[in-house]
C-alpha cells in the first residue's frame, strides 16, 4: 500500500508538471480564451514567490508590535484580515518555513510567546468555523477569494479557508517545536493540535475534523500540506480513528493514549514516537517507520504492519493478536509479555529480539529470523515454525507443544525445561542444542541432527528418534522408556543413569557409547540387532 501511494504521488506530480509546460507554451490570447480563470500550478508558483520568507517574517513580527501607548498595534480584526490576506493563497512549503524560523530566531523583534498566543487564538476560532460561517459583509475567506478571482486566479471559498487554517497550524507546530528545545519557553508555548484533554473529555477530535475538512477538496490534502510538519508535536489523547495520515512525519511525536484505530498510516514516519497505550487496532501501518517507538501496552490487534520497521521498538505487553507483520524489521525489539496470538510474522527479522513470556500461540513464524532471540517462557504452542531460524535462541521453559518445526534451524538453541509435547522436529538441525530437563515425550525427532546436544535429565517417553544423529550427545539421566531409537547414531553418546526400559535399539550404532551400572536396560528391544555394541556392554547384558 505504501509503495502504491508513492507511485500515485509521482504520477500526480508528473501530470501537474506536464500541465504547467503546456500552459507555458500557450500565447496570452490562447490562455485567456481557454482559461478565463487560471487554475494551475504555474499560478501557485507565482503566489509562492509573492510569499517570500522576508515578507512572512516581517508580518509575523508586525503582529506582535506595540504602538506608542504600549498596546498591540494590530487589532484582532486587523490580524484576522492580515492572516487571510497573507496565507489564503497557497500552502506553505517546508523550505520557506525553515527560512522564516531562522530569520525570526536571529531577529531582535521576535516575540514568540505573544505570536503563539495570537495565532493559537485565531486557529481555535478557525476550527470553530467562525470565519467561513460569517455574514457576507464580514466573511474574510470570501473577501480573499473574490480578490484572487479578480486577478483571474480560480480558487474556491473552501480552498482559501483551508489554506489559511493549515498554514496557521504549520506556524503553530513550528513555534511549539522551537519552544520545546528552550528551557525558558517550553512551559509558555505548548500546542495541542487536537485540543487539550480534560477529565470530562478523554479524547479530543479537533484535529480529526481539520483533517476531514482539508481532505474534502482533495483526498490526501492534509497529508501533503501538513504531513511533514508534525514531528515532535503533542497529540496525546487525540481521536484520529479512520484518519488518512499516509506518509506523515510523526517522528518523536507524543501520541500517548491516542485513538488511531482503522487509521491509514502507511509509509508514515513514527520513529521514536510515544505510542504508549495507543489504540492502533486495524490500522494500516504497512511500510511505516516505527524504529525506537514506545508502543508499551499499545493495541495493534489486526493491524497491518507488513514491511514496517520496528527495530528497537518497545512492544512489551502490546496486543498484536492477528496482526500482519510479514517481512517486518523487528531486530532488537522488546516484545516481552506481548500478545501475538495468530499473528503473521512470516519472513520477519527478529534477530536478538526479546520475546520472553510472549504469547505466540498459533502464530505464523515460517521463514522468520529469530537468531539469538530471547523466547524464554513464551507460548509457541501450535505455532508454524517452518524453516524458522532459531539458532542460538533462548527457549528456556518455552511451550512448543504441537509446534510445526519442519526445516527449522535450532542449532545452539537453549531449550532447557521446554515443553515439546507432540511437536514435529523430524529432520531438524538440533546440533549442540540444550534440551536438558525438556519434556520431549511423544515428539517426532526421526532423522533429526542432535549431535553434541545436551539432552540430560530430559523426558523422552515414546519419543521417535529413529535414524536420528545423536553422536556425542548427552543423554545422561534421561527417561527414554519406550523411545524409538532404531537406526539412530548413538556413537560416543553418554547414556549414564538413563532409563531405556522398553526402548527399541534395533540397527542403532552404539560405537564407544558411555554407560554405567545404573543404566536401566530392562525390556530393551532390538539390542541384538544393534551395531558396534561395546564388548563390555555385551558381557554386562549377557549377549556373548
Amino acid at each position: 500500500m505504501a509503495l502504491l501511494y508513492k507511485v500515485w504521488k509521482r504520477l500526480i506530480t508528473y501530470v501537474r508538471k506536464t500541465e504547467e509546460q503546456e500552459i507555458s507554451n500557450l500565447t496570452g490570447l490562447e490562455l485567456k480564451g481557454v482559461f478565463p480563470l487560471v487554475k494551475i500550478n504555474n499560478t501557485q508558483n507565482n503566489l509562492r514567490e509573492l510569499l517570500s520568507p522576508e515578507k512572512l517574517q516581517q508580518s509575523l513580527e508586525e503582529w506582535t508590535k506595540n504602538n506608542d501607548s504600549l498596546s498591540i498595534k494590530i487589532s484582532d480584526r486587523q490580524l484576522d484580515e492580515n492572516i487571510y490576506d497573507l496565507l489564503g493563497n497557497t500552502a506553505l512549503k517546508i523550505e520557506v518555513v525553515q527560512a522564516v524560523m531562522q530569520r525570526l530566531v536571529a531577529s531582535k523583534d521576535f516575540r514568540p510567546v505573544l505570536l503563539f498566543q495570537r495565532l493559537e487564538d485565531f486557529f481555535r476560532r478557525w476550527c470553530e468555523g467562525v470565519f467561513i460561517d460569517a455574514a457576507p459583509s464580514e466573511n474574510l475567506p470570501q473577501k480573499k477569494m473574490l480578490q484572487l478571482q479578480a486577478q483571474n486566479i480560480a480558487i474556491g471559498l473552501r480552498q482559501v479557508d483551508i489554506n489559511t487554517g493549515l498554514n496557521v497550524l504549520i506556524l503553530l507546530l513550528e513555534l511549539h517545536r522551537y519552544a520545546q528545545e528552550r528551557d525558558d519557553l517550553k512551559a509558555q508555548i505548548v500546542f495541542y493540535p487536537s485540543g487539550r484533554r480534560h477529565k470530562d473529555n478523554f479524547f479530543t477530535s479537533q484535529l480529526l475534523r481539520v483533517i476531514n475538512y482539508s481532505d474534502a477538496i482533495e483526498i490526501g490534502n492534509f497529508c501533503s500540506v501538513v504531513g511533514e510538519f508534525l514531528q515532535g508535536s503533542n497529540f496525546s489523547g487525540a481521536y484520529l480513528g479512520d484518519a488518512n495520515l499516509t506518509g506523515v512525519n510523526f517522528s518523536a511525536a507524543n501520541l500517548n493514549a491516542a485513538n488511531l484505530g482503522d487509521a491509514n498510516l502507511s509509509g508514515a514516519n513514527l520513529s521514536g514516537a510515544n505510542l504508549r497505550c495507543t489504540d492502533l487496532s486495524s490500522a494500516n501501518l504497512s511500510g511505516a517507520n516505527l524504529a525506537g517507538a514506545d508502543l508499551y501496552r499499545a493495541d495493534l490487534s489486526h493491524a497491518d504492519l507488513s514491511s514496517a520497521n520496528l527495530s528497537g521498538a518497545d512492544l512489551s505487553h502490546a496486543n498484536l493478536s492477528s496482526a500482519n507483520l510479514r517481512d517486518a524489521e523487528l531486530s532488537s525489539s522488546y516484545l516481552s509479555h506481548a500478545i501475538l496470538f495468530a499473528a503473521n510474522l512470516s519472513d520477519a527479522n527478529l534477530n536478538s529480539a526479546n520475546l520472553s513470556y510472549a504469547d505466540l500461540c498459533r502464530a505464523d513464524l515460517s521463514g522468520t529470523n529469530l537468531n539469538h532471540a530471547d523466547l524464554r517462557g513464551s507460548n509457541l504452542s501450535d505455532t508454524i515454525l517452518f524453516s524458522t531460524n532459531l539458532r542460538n535462541a533462548i527457549l528456556i521453559a518455552a511451550d512448543l507443544s504441537y509446534a510445526k518445526l519442519n526445516g527449522a534451524k535450532l542449532n545452539g538453541a537453549n531449550l532447557r525445561s521446554a515443553i515439546l509435547l507432540g511437536a514435529d522436529l523430524g529432520g531438524v538441525d538440533l546440533t549442540d542444542v540444550i534440551l536438558n530437563e525438556a519434556d520431549l515425550s511423544g515428539v517426532v525427532l526421526n532423522e533429526a541432527d542432535l549431535s553434541g546436544a545436551d539432552i540430560s535429565d530430559a523426558i523422552l517417553f515414546g519419543t521417535d528418534l529413529s535414524y536420528a544423529n545423536l553422536s556425542s550427545a548427552n543423554l545422561s539421566g534421561s527417561n527414554l522408556s519406550g523411545a524409538i531409537l532404531s537406526g539412530a547414531d548413538l556413537s560416543y553418546t553418554n547414556l549414564s543413569y538413563a532409563i531405556l526400559g522398553g526402548a527399541d535399539l534395533s540397527d542403532a550404532n552404539l560405537e564407544k557409547v558411555t554407560w554405567n551400572e545404573n543404566l536401566e536396560w530392562e525390556d530393551v528391544r532390538g539390542l541384538d540387532k544393534a551395531v558396534n555394541v561395546p564388548e563390555a556392554l555385551k558381557q554386562q547384558l549377557g549377549l556373548v
